[in-house]
């Protein structure tokens, strides 16, 4: 009697999928290729008339999200089918085939068409002799989509759960963590790591934002500063400056951790930087990755000139730049030396005298004295604000503002949720042939319905977070006051690259027009507290949001 080959395919999603699970619960079996093997051979044994021909393992494949047509195993073993090498196809379970709803069964059919039997260890054999077979093998891979679904957003749930109640999911520690264990076991009964601060570590973090914050370096020049300094890496290499910019914006700094879109509240045990500097760095990544021409903070400190990437021309609006001219003199001993003479200038004015009918330049040493007297009138100013009042009516302007997001984010969460339940009907009348409607269409309005509803969500529960820290959005605007304060008290006292960092948080740009008479435009931290305009000497100081 000639038996009939069989085909073995075996699947496992993701190893990081079957790592979760196992920390989560200790039940990853049911995803092992070798259980799926070692069953799949005892069924071959148990039909006499079948005999082992070829079996191919697809290791961390998705049979979510990736097609069938972009999965190796499903070609070859198609290929395979085609030139008649084997009779029957074997999975353990038929969801191994795929999960995707709207491909799969028509995979399981195509072998069928093409004279291969397929068969499942848990489900049997897979006909088409009647039509009601085609209905039952398109509910199957239905149901199994929304299964794979469903485990996804368990296991999402479970890890967030953890890093929500302060545990760490796995993986290694960030640079200025390290991992102990603290005597809590996980479902197997096996012992787990916490993350705490490196003390040592946390002093490097706290360096790299500083310099990087306080005196305007940029990522290489940190990364330049800290091998000079001879400080390493934990594997004892060099930063460098790719590792500085990651570290940079890494919010796990500010004490939260996360997991997926999943990020916990603030930890205090594990916080290194301050939630409001960490916010301050990426501002001014963004305002630094930005082109030149659209740019308003120094891409970096070096240099004696204080309105790098600040100064405009009140003329015409193109951007102030450094030119720097020598003049000689002879010494009475017959040397001669050359005194460097740096200008601000319009580069308009310097490139395209047409485009602009103001002053050429300006001496930089009488602009930044000009600027200085400025930063003394304006911190003069904040003293004389009402603190307490100031921020209760930026406070209650901010809540209010939110709410309103939050209810129009809760009325297209509704819209978007009641058209994901009328696709869903729709679906159950294609399946019996009651609908009109295409359903290749269908799935695209399906899928485009439940992303928009999931995205309407997920702005509900970002905006019903930030209602939830309302007392932190109060202590950032105290903070952004007393900011304020701390930098009068530093600017006469700091280096030249400080200066220029306090000029770039607290002034947006500076236009500069004959005779040194300049507008300010302020940073909305700085409107927000209520500074509107002051005076200095005879010229008006205009400050504009």
């Amino acid at each position: 009697m000639t038996k009939k080959k069989v085909y073995a395919l075996y699947r496992v999603s993701t190893k990081k999928q079957v790592d979760c699970m196992k920390q989560l619960d200790g039940v990853a079996d049911k995803h092992d290729i070798p259980m799926q093997k070692k069953a799949c051979h005892a069924f071959i044994d148990s039909h006499s008339d079948w005999e082992f021909y070829d079996e191919i393992a697809e290791l961390g494949v998705s049979g979510f999200k990736v097609s069938a047509k972009n999965r190796d195993a499903i070609q070859t073993i198609q290929h395979a089918a085609l030139e008649k090498k084997f009779d029957v196809l074997l999975v353990f379970m038929f969801d191994r085939l795929g999960r995707i709803d709207d491909e799969t069964p028509f995979v399981l059919e195509w072998f069928v068409k093409h004279g291969i039997e397929v068969w499942s260890v848990n489900e049997g054999q897979q006909r088409f002799d009647q039509h009601v077979d085609k209905l039952t093998n398109y509910i199957r891979f239905w149901q199994a989509a929304g299964e794979s679904e469903k485990t996804s957003i368990r296991t999402t749930e479970s890890l967030g759960q953890m890093v929500q109640q302060g545990h760490f999911r796995g993986g290694c520690a960030p640079f200025g963590y390290q991992l102990e264990k603290r005597g809590r076991f996980n479902k197997r009964n096996h012992e787990v790591y916490e993350i705490e601060i490196h003390e040592r570590e946390a002093a490097v973090v706290q360096l790299i934002f500083n310099l990087y914050y306080t005196y305007g370096y940029g990522s290489q020049r940190i990364s330049t500063y800290l091998t000079e300094s001879g400080i390493m890496t934990r594997k004892g290499d060099n930063f460098t400056h790719v590792t500085i910019y990651h570290m940079l914006k890494n919010r796990a700094y500010t004490g939260v951790l996360k997991s997926g879109k999943t990020v916990s509240q603030i930890f205090p045990h594990l916080q290194i930087i301050s939630l409001e500097t960490f916010e301050q760095v990426q501002l001014l990544m963004r305002e630094r990755a930005k082109p030149k021409d659209e740019r308003v903070v120094p891409l970096n400190t070096k240099g004696n000139s204080l309105l790098s990437g600040l100064g405009y021309c009140g003329h015409c609006g193109a951007r102030l730049v450094i030119t720097t001219s020598g003049k000689k003199r002879v010494r009475k001993d017959g040397t001669e030396v050359v005194t460097p003479k740096i200008r601000y200038v319009c580069y308009n004015r310097t490139r395209h005298k047409h485009k602009c009918d103001g002053q050429t330049g300006y001496t930089v040493g009488k602009l930044d004295k000009v600027i200085d007297a400025v930063m003394h009138n304006l911190f003069a100013h904040l003293n004389d604000l009402p603190k307490e009042e100031i921020i209760n009516q930026r406070y209650a302007e901010q809540i209010g503002n939110i709410q309103m997001q939050l209810a129009n984010a809760r009325v297209a969460f509704q819209a978007h949720s009641a058209e994901v339940m009328e696709y869903e009907a729709e679906v159950i009348k294609v399946i019996r042939g009651e609908s009109s409607i295409n359903s290749e269409l269908l799935n695209k309005l399906y899928e485009d319905a439940k992303r928009k509803a999931a995205e309407s969500e997920q702005a509900v529960l970002q905006l019903g977070e930030k209602l939830k820290s309302r007392e932190g959005m109060k202590s950032t605007l105290v903070k952004q006051f007393d900011d304020m304060k701390s930098w009068a008290d530093m600017y006469d006292e700091c280096g030249i690259e400080t200066r220029k960092m306090i000029l770039s948080h607290i002034i947006r740009s500076v236009r500069v027009k004959r005779d040194y008479n300049i507008e300010i435009d302020l940073n909305i931290a700085c409107e927000e507290l209520g500074i509107s305009s002051c005076e200095i000497g005879e010229s008006r100081l205009q400050v504009a949001g």
